[in-house]
């Protein structure tokens, strides 16, 4: 296992739709970087959604022209939502050899990041699922398990979809409340394109 001598960083910010990668220098100056499909180990298994870092990991590396050796990395990762989670990612980044120092934080994390000098905040996320976390600068956290109506989360875009076509089916057949009318509507293209 490498570690590079120039103190080179590796940040991984992977959701479920998109991950992008930056290959930093200690003063926080991008060198490289590269984007790629979403992380999803709940589908392909935590080996497979590690091998798509490793290869948008490969391109940001190469853009900088520096070896896959760090410092550290850290890696905000979707789908780490409980502390097993975390560490079994963390694991699996270890035996990349890339760093002998990686954090794994739930992709949230990386919002607290975004436009603050320090870490404080709140950060609340609406894409496959939902998710909130907090950080006060002394780095405590709080956060919620984000797994799920089994944990009472409900807002991302899969529950969205479907809260949307269970209304739209009861209100076609009369057991729902009936759709709002055309006229209260805007006026897009695509509305007239729906309503053709």
């Amino acid at each position: 296992m490498g570690v590079n001598p120039n103190g080179l960083l590796l940040a991984i910010d992977a959701g479920n739709s998109k991950t992008d990668v930056a290959v930093l220098d200690p003063d926080g100056t991008v060198l490289g970087s590269a984007r790629g499909g979403g992380f999803q180990p709940p589908l392909v298994g935590v080996g497979t959604a590690i091998d798509g870092l490793a290869e948008i990991v490969g391109r940001a590396c190469a853009g900088a022209g520096v070896p896959v050796e760090f410092a550290h990395v850290t890696a905000c990762l979707a789908n780490a939502d409980l502390p097993v989670e975390e560490a079994g990612l963390r694991d699996e980044l270890l035996g990349r050899g890339w760093s002998p120092s990686v954090r794994v934080h739930n992709d949230t994390f990386a919002i607290l990041r975004a436009g603050v000098d320090e870490p404080r905040g709140v950060a609340v996320v609406c894409g496959a699922g939902i998710n909130c976390v907090g950080m006060t600068p002394d780095g405590r956290t709080a956060r919620f398990p984000a797994i799920g109506k089994i944990s009472g989360d409900w807002g991302g875009g899969g529950g969205l979809a479907d809260e949307a076509l269970w209304c739209a089916a009861r209100a076609e057949d009369g057991r729902g409340c009936p759709p709002p009318s055309p006229r209260r509507c805007p006026r897009t293209s695509a509305w007239s394109r729906c309503t053709r």
